[in-house]
């Protein structure tokens, strides 16, 4: 992940949500403070932060960071019966082979993969960070707009390679391997497929010329989401029942995805599943009836 060069004082004009803050509807009385600290924090590592390793590296500790809790209560859910009623497939555990087995992929493609890319995009786009911290409520929508793009963006990705089937058998054929999924199995997938979730998710930002503090919150904050996704459990604090109205999937509805395939082809959000008559099971349910009513 590399972040851009926006200019120190003129960013708030020229990002995509310029014309709000000139109406001042999201600046706030010291609000700036609120984030100023963590990003001077930031910014005093801005030589490791320069390296061309860095991206590479933060990427792969970052997602395996956040596989970590979904993996240890894949350790523990053959030993604690309580954890069977948050399993979406509660007859469906990975073997530890299977988790070294997408440990190990990972790895390779972030040497293989990613690291060449990553070193490309940041001789292209040399680390550049302003002084100033943006505005929390400007982060904060900044982050919802570019979880909204790259949602769209991978949706019609996605579709399109499953409407055609030598995309699919080509292409993302790989990443429905795992008919019951697991965090580790998140980023299962071929190159072709890990490229482009790369491009998107370095684009997105850049289109939206969001601050550099907000680049890095929305791809930790997709990294997260897509774990989640994949992690095969249904939690009381699952991002689908923090979000009301069914607004968003989730692990529940991603699950049906790798069940059927037929439904369910946008990551996070509802709304382009909707639209296209491709929504699965509402949001929230459990499309495993007979099987949790076993337990």
């Amino acid at each position: 992940m590399q972040m851009g060069q926006p200019m120190k004082e003129d960013f708030q004009q020229k990002s995509w949500g310029g014309a709000l803050s000139e109406a001042g509807l999201l600046e706030r009385p010291g609000g700036a403070l609120l984030l100023q600290a963590p990003w001077d924090s930031v910014r005093a590592q801005e030589a490791w932060l320069r390296s061309p390793f860095f991206p590479a590296l933060f990427s792969f500790a970052a997602y395996m960071a956040c596989c970590a809790p979904f993996v240890a209560l894949d350790c523990l859910h053959g030993r604690l019966p309580a954890l069977r009623k948050y399993k979406i497939q509660p007859q469906a555990s990975p073997s530890a082979a299977q988790l070294a087995a997408c440990t190990a992929r990972s790895l390779y493609d972030h040497l293989v993969g990613i690291f060449p890319v990553t070193v490309a995009h940041w001789y292209w786009r040399p680390l550049s960070l302003p002084e100033r911290a943006p505005e929390l409520p400007r982060l904060l929508l900044d982050l919802l707009a570019c979880l909204l793009l790259f949602d769209a963006l991978y949706f019609l990705w996605h579709l399109l390679h499953h409407r055609v089937s030598w995309l699919y058998r080509t292409f993302h054929k790989v990443h429905h391997k795992h008919v019951s999924t697991f965090a580790l199995s998140t980023q299962y997938s071929g190159r072709w497929e890990l490229l482009w979730l790369g491009l998107f998710a370095a684009l997105v930002p850049l289109l939206l010329r969001c601050h550099p503090m907000t680049e890095m919150a929305f791809f930790l904050a997709n990294i997260w989401l897509a774990v989640e996704d994949h992690s095969g459990y249904d939690l009381p604090w699952s991002t689908h029942r923090l979000v009301p109205f069914g607004l968003y999937g989730g692990a529940v509805h991603h699950d049906l995805h790798h069940l059927k395939f037929k439904f369910n082809y946008a990551p996070y959000f509802t709304h382009w599943d909707r639209l296209f008559g491709t929504l699965g099971p509402a949001a929230g349910e459990n499309p495993h009836p007979a099987k949790a009513s076993k337990d």
